[in-house]
């Protein structure tokens, strides 16, 4: 039973906790753009760095 009195306010103060963060995050807007990150992944936007052995044959 004198567990209890640790226990109950350390796992209300904990949910309360976690929803202060979902509450800031949904506010912020994290939640905005669910897809974007997965599609931003797959596309390829930079050029591909030449080998160094490329690169060794157009210098000399």
């Amino acid at each position: 039973m004198y567990a209890l009195v640790w226990l109950l306010p350390i796992t209300l103060a904990m949910a309360g906790g976690g929803l202060a963060l979902f509450l800031w995050c949904t506010r912020s807007g994290q939640f905005e753009d669910l897809e974007g990150a997965a599609w931003r992944i797959l596309q390829d936007d930079e050029k591909p760095r030449p080998s160094r052995r490329e690169a060794d044959h157009h210098e000399g």
